[in-house]
């Protein structure tokens, strides 16, 4: 993947992002790509917080990857840093080629230089071959239960 560039997101990047977003069967049903008002807010807010990292895989100018690093500073731990992962995401043009894998180990190396002591995700229980992927592929154990309640 030596022509591809992971740089930070712009808000020129928000309708390729979303676009691979609602590129799947669970984004399909809850992302409206038409109507790109909440997502530009909500961009502003992830930009402007020194704690939130939302990056794309550029190559040649075309968005082909994204995902979001959230740095949360914590007590637990001996006040250990952990990192969180969301919203990795591969374009279907780009799917297969080692992108996924690229985007992670660079999230893994941004996490270790901004001093975290672990990092963590969360996957859809439906994503099956995701979780072989983040086990192993990458290394990560499927070490806790994950719950949420929608607001």
């Amino acid at each position: 993947m030596t022509d591809v560039v992971i740089r930070r997101a712009t808000l020129d990047d928000v309708p390729a992002i979303i676009g691979m977003l609602a590129d799947d069967p669970l984004g399909a049903t809850r992302e409206t790509p038409g109507d790109l008002t909440p997502y530009q807010r909500a961009f502003e807010a992830i930009d402007g917080d020194p704690n939130q990292l939302l990056v794309v895989a550029d190559r040649n100018k075309e968005v082909i990857g994204t995902l979001q690093l959230t740095i949360i500073p914590g007590l637990s731990r001996q006040g250990a840093t952990r990192a969180l992962v969301e919203a990795v995401r591969v374009a279907a043009s780009a799917r297969g080629t080692g992108l996924g894998t690229t985007l992670m180990e660079w999230s893994i190396e941004e996490a270790r230089g901004r001093g975290c002591a672990m990092i963590q995700l969360t996957s859809d229980k439906t994503r099956t071959d995701a979780h072989r992927f983040y086990i192993d592929r990458l290394g990560f154990t499927n070490s806790h239960e994950g719950f949420k309640l929608a607001l």
